[in-house]
């Protein structure tokens, strides 16, 4: 089985012209964000504009920052809500991709701080 890549770190430092500190304050400041959170209590109240526009977000932080796995299960999430549902299963994937992800972002933010 393929190892899950939740971080591509070189890929993610090209975006930032090979700045390891910048990296990783970005990294940081991704740690806060709460578009996972208001994503799930958008759709369980129904409001799918406002998923969307969460997932949306989610996608591109994660595009930008490299962060794989969260790019490409927000995509799922996503696509879902575009058809005003989201699959529970898909949510908690996507919940558990975020926290595998903050570990992996731990991981580069102490190499360069």
């Amino acid at each position: 089985m393929a190892e899950v890549v939740y971080i591509n770190e070189e890929e993610g430092k090209k975006r930032v012209m090979n700045n390891g500190k910048l990296y990783a304050k970005l990294l940081t400041k991704f740690k806060t964000d709460t578009n996972l959170r208001d994503l799930e209590a958008f759709a369980v109240s129904q409001e799918w504009e406002k998923a969307q526009a969460a997932a949306h977000t989610i996608k591109g932080i994660a595009a930008n920052l490299s962060l794989t796995e969260l790019f490409n299960q927000s995509l799922t999430a996503e696509t879902q809500i575009k058809g005003k549902s989201l699959d529970p299963q898909t949510l908690n994937q996507l919940k558990i991709c975020f926290t595998e992800t903050i570990t992996a972002v731990d991981k580069v933010i102490a190499k360069y701080a």
